[in-house]
Formats: structure tokens, sequence, C-alpha cells
């Protein structure tokens, strides 16, 4: 399917479901001033294409840490390794870049052993990996995946610093009902009441009450997944940025608000920002480092790395 056959009505259904994935179709319908058939039938339309709605838990309300791995590897190698770490669990993407050397991973630990026993046991040990390094996630500016969430479209008043508000905020407690609704919700964000309750063995009341604590307590969020590609944007991109300390939350802040940006995050490590871009070709990518972060202040350095291969995304992360 070619991009242009995304009228202008699709492209505002994707911007409705961002500013809330699970808004029921006579709402929507309401907003955009069409009938509510009309809606279904568009977003049954485009499923097949590829858009998801994905329920993702917010990892810092969880209690766990994400860590961003830079792995490098020979050639030969990179992909096999790419896909024994996207059937880990504990990994939430994956992606493999700079030529096929290197590949970027986003990892959720509970505990430093859970940490350790990848980064000091498991990767060092595999043949043909050359190097690891690991880089603490320490505040999220926006999106709580790498992959893009329809942000040519993002509304003004649309949520943008997933989890930020809730850093410091101590752990939220899970039961049994919450740990299915995530896993149900990962598989398909717009499931029904009805079919929740069937999942948990719980009533549709009780049902929505697990979700309006989740949703209010920041600890789930609703993620649009579409492949950007059918909508001209063909270049996603890693972009690591050496920022001086007093700038940084200023930088960061500033990258959530660009339409370009789905993902950025304060790290650990020599590249103290990263963040996940999506544009439409080499040509798009050079203008937003020319015109955008080259007019930012305190920037010292920058890397890019485009995205060659997507090996996973969008993973719960629930323990």
């Amino acid at each position: 399917m070619d991009h242009d056959s995304l009228d202008e009505l699709d492209q505002r259904l994707l911007q409705a479901l961002q500013l809330d994935g699970r808004a029921p179709f006579s709402r929507i319908a309401r907003d955009l001033g069409v009938s509510e058939r009309t809606v279904a039938r568009r977003y049954q339309r485009m499923r097949p294409r590829g858009l998801r709605i994905v329920g993702q838990p917010v990892v810092s309300r969880l209690g766990l840490t994400r860590w961003l791995l830079r792995v490098h590897c020979t050639p030969d190698a990179a992909g096999t390794i790419a896909d024994a770490l996207a059937r880990r669990p504990d990994t939430s993407w994956v992606t493999l870049a700079s030529g096929g050397t290197e590949l970027y991973c986003a990892l959720n630990a509970r505990t430093a052993d859970e940490r350790n026993a990848l980064l000091l046991d498991r990767l060092p040990r595999t043949p043909h990996v050359l190097s690891v390094s690991a880089h603490c996630m320490m505040r999220i500016f926006i999106g709580a995946t790498s992959t893009w969430h329809s942000t040519r479209f993002r509304p003004q008043d649309a949520p943008a610093a997933v989890g930020s508000g809730a850093d410091s905020a101590p752990p939220l407690s899970l039961d049994a009902t919450d740990r299915v609704l995530f896993t149900e919700l990962a598989r398909d964000g717009r499931a029904t009441l009805p079919e929740l309750a069937a999942a948990t063995g719980r009533s549709p009341s009780s049902v929505q009450r697990h979700l309006d604590r989740l949703r209010g307590e920041g600890a789930l969020v609703l993620a649009v997944d579409f492949d950007p590609r059918l909508l001209g944007f063909h270049m996603a991109t890693r972009i690591w940025l050496n920022v001086t300390p007093r700038h940084l939350r200023t930088v960061g802040e500033a990258l959530a608000t660009h339409p370009q940006i789905a993902f950025a995050a304060a790290i650990t490590g020599a590249s103290n920002l990263v963040a996940s871009g999506i544009f439409r070709g080499p040509a798009d990518l050079y203008d937003y480092v020319d015109r955008r972060i080259g007019r930012l202040p305190g920037i010292q350095g920058i890397e890019t790395a485009p995205t060659l291969r997507e090996v996973k995304r969008l993973a719960p992360a629930v323990p």
C-alpha cells in the first residue's frame, strides 16, 4: 500500500487515537464530524496495514529501571544476537543499526542481580560480541518505547513526557488482575471490557476500576503503533547527544515538543541524551540537525545512527 492512500480522515483518526487509544468510536466520530460506522470501518481497514493500539507499562511506576544497551558485534552475528535478545521477556525493544555491527536494546531490570546476569555474565561470554555498554535511563522526556507514535500528528495537548511526573513516586503494587490486564492490553489496547472481564475472571465494572487506577496512577499508557513508511517517513534514526549538564533538561524538554521525535531520555554515559527520530529521508534528517538541534543550547556533540531493522518493539515490561 502506498502512503498516498491514507487520506486526511485516516490521519485525523490516528491523531484521535493518540489522545486516547481506548476512546469509544462514538466519541471519536463526534469529534471528527463523521459517523461512528465510518470511524470503525477506517480503523478496521488500517489494522491489517499495521495499526496497533498497545497498552504499555511505565517501568518507573512498577519499580523497574530501564537500561539502554549498545552492543557491538561482528557483522555475521548481529542478527542472531538481536533475535536472542528479542526473545528475552525483560527486553522491550531491539534494533539493528550502524551497518549491521551495532544493536540497541532496552532492558528492564528490577534488581542489580537481574541487570548483571545479562550485562556481566551472558553478553560478555557470547561469541562475536565485541563490546557492550549500558546506559541507565535517568529520565524519559517522551515515549515509552523506541517506536513511532504518529509523531507527525501529535496534538499539542497530548501527553508527552511519559512517566516524567511519576519518576520519584513509589512503585505501584500490582495484583493478579492488573498483571492479566497488562498482558491482554499488550495484545490489543482496545480490548473490550467484556473481553478483559473474561480474561481476568472479574466483572466489567471491576475491570474498569482497575484500568482507571492504572491509568490514573501513571502506570499504564496506550501507544499508537503504525508503520511510518505508510506516511512517507523512511528513515528512523537514533540520535546521541552530549549536552552540558545545565542544559540537559532544557534540551530534553525541547526534543519532546519536536514532531520528528518519538522518544527522548536522559541517560548515563558520555552521551547523556538519546532520542529516536523519524524522517522522510537523509535531507529531512540533515535539516532537522541543522535547524532544530543546532539551535538548542549546550549541544557539545552529536552522533546519528540510522536504524536498519526493528527486531522487537512494543513489548510488555511487567515482570
